[in-house]
């Protein structure tokens, strides 16, 4: 594979990403900064094939990325493969609006294939590749100028490996047919919605305890003043306000300015300074959150009750053993929540449809619904039909 050296003008940009355009695939990655920022700065782009790979300099003078966001964002006849990509496809949308595609995630794809939940990228490629990834560079300043030889070996490593890596994951899910069941979760992943930071839902990521219309009205007013302070200042959220003090003001709102000084995460300075005045003025304008906005209690359907608690745990043990026999993630199949759901009564679910209804679904509705047991054979936990046991039993009778 041919190792480009650092890009750091467009033209050497353009044809890269020319050549990179005819392409099956490109193998993506990003280095970024996001601990004195709003948003994410990009640093350092990683792309390549199976026949060549490049390190891009975002920082560089007077280079315009536009080629190979037209690449990641317009060009659909290229597949673009990540792993973990959820933060890389953030910054592409964060530059663009748009987010790549069409998208394929390596770590949900080993979902599929084996048995972990959330596979980091060092053990995928010992366990592909038998190679183990040296560490020292990834908490590097990748802000810095210049880059180091060792900064651009590490990053451009990760596509190189991770272009070795994808055909042979690839063929494994066709061979083991399960490559439409990644489908979904794809689209997920590439779904702009994602990304989409609206200043007037930021109050749903802050943990609030009670269902008061009032405190969740000034809730959702701070926390969206929160949030536009901090994108105009071009800093993180936190050093504005952190989450708790956020929920803290909007549960026992002050009667007036000076009080700020007495709010814990606040300093002194708040009682006088003009960015108190501003909060003082969201709060004194913030109205009761509306009943069609307020948070959805979970459904559940009827209470659990013990007998109910007894059939979500016999769902979680059928889970671990469906996810044994087929090699597969049980995050990918359901989560402990729905299968809570399932036990009491609620019908409309993501497990009972499609893919997840036939290989998991099924039989989790058959054991709610007392047609599937347990059964011990040859010292191996098995599932196994009532009706089948109960001829099994009658054939030993006899």
């Amino acid at each position: 594979m041919k190792i480009h050296d650092l890009i750091t003008d467009t033209e050497t940009l353009r044809t890269l990403c020319e050549r990179l355009s005819k392409s099956e695939f490109v193998c993506v990655d990003t280095e970024f900064m996001r601990e004195n920022t709003y948003y994410p700065e990009l640093c350092l782009v990683q792309i390549g094939n199976e026949e060549e790979a490049a390190a891009i300099d975002p920082l560089a003078s007077g280079i315009d990325l536009t080629p190979l966001l037209d690449l990641l964002c317009e060009n659909d006849e290229v597949l673009k493969v990540f792993h973990a990509g959820g933060q890389d496809v953030e910054i592409v949308y964060n530059l663009t609006g748009k987010t790549p595609q069409p998208i394929f995630d390596t770590q949900i794809a080993m979902m599929a294939v084996s048995q972990s939940e959330q596979i980091g990228y060092a053990n995928m490629v010992e366990t592909w590749l038998g190679k183990t990834i040296d560490k020292g560079a990834r908490f590097t300043d990748w802000s810095r100028r210049p880059l180091t030889d060792r900064q651009i070996e590490y990053a451009i490593g990760d596509v190189t490996d991770l272009a070795t890596i994808f055909p042979r994951l690839l063929e494994k899910l066709v061979q083991t047919g399960r490559g439409a069941w990644l489908n979904a979760e794809m689209e997920k992943l590439a779904d702009p919605a994602n990304y989409k930071n609206d200043a007037n839902l930021a109050w749903r990521r802050i943990r609030s305890s009670g269902r008061n219309p009032a405190v969740l009205g000034r809730l959702k007013a701070l926390a969206a003043w929160r949030e536009n302070e901090a994108r105009h200042k071009n800093i993180p959220r936190g050093r504005i306000v952190r989450d708790e003090t956020l929920a803290d003001i909007a549960s026992h709102p002050p009667k007036k300015q000076a009080d700020l000084a007495k709010v814990r995460g606040l300093s002194q300075a708040w009682r006088d300074n003009d960015i108190g005045k501003r909060m003082m003025k969201v709060l004194a304008s913030a109205e009761p959150l509306p009943k069609e906005e307020m948070p959805v209690k979970a459904k559940r359907g009827a209470p659990l009750g013990k007998e109910g608690a007894l059939v979500a745990d016999l769902l979680k043990l059928l889970l671990k053993i469906r996810a044994r026999e087929i090699d597969i993630a049980a995050r990918l199949l359901t989560r402990a929540d729905e299968m809570e759901a399932l036990a009491a009564g609620v019908r409309n679910l993501p497990i009972l449809e499609g893919w997840r209804y036939e290989v998991f679904g099924k039989d989790a509705l058959e054991l709610v619904e007392g047609r599937l047991a347990f059964a011990v054979k040859n010292g191996k936990l098995t599932m196994t039909h009532v009706d089948d046991m109960a001829e099994e039993l009658g054939q030993a009778a006899e």
